[in-house]
């Protein structure tokens, strides 16, 4: 038990992270060029689901993926909306926030069942 909550920490860690570097990287190119910020909020989406599968990948192991995986998705979802919204000064929450937490469990849950399935070292 100790070792699967380790494993969501250390998931939810990493795809917060990860998010964070993608989003610091695409403020950057915003920045050199000149993109629409219609495109800012699809991206940060795509980021998020990356980041979690990446987080899921590197770090889940053992059994029962799908739980360990919805459970990081969910988590790293919420803890990234918080530092989003504290970064940016406003924390509405919305229906667009219940589809992003759906995503982060679905994506979450299905890295989590590739994660326990791939073979060590493989």
């Amino acid at each position: 038990m100790r070792k699967s909550i380790f494993q969501i920490v250390k998931a939810a860690a990493a795809a917060v992270i990860i998010s964070l570097a993608f989003v610091l990287i695409f403020t950057l190119i915003i920045q050199l060029f000149s993109l629409p910020l219609d495109a800012v909020k699809p991206v940060n989406q795509v980021f998020k689901i990356i980041s979690i599968a990446a987080g899921g990948l590197i770090f889940i192991r053992g059994e029962k993926g799908l739980i360990k995986g919805a459970i990081y998705g969910l988590a790293a979802v919420l803890v990234t909306y918080l530092l989003y919204g504290l970064i940016s000064g406003s924390l509405a929450v919305s229906w667009k926030f219940a589809i992003e937490i759906l995503l982060g469990v679905v994506a979450g849950g299905i890295s989590g069942i590739i994660a326990v399935n791939i073979k060590k070292g493989a």
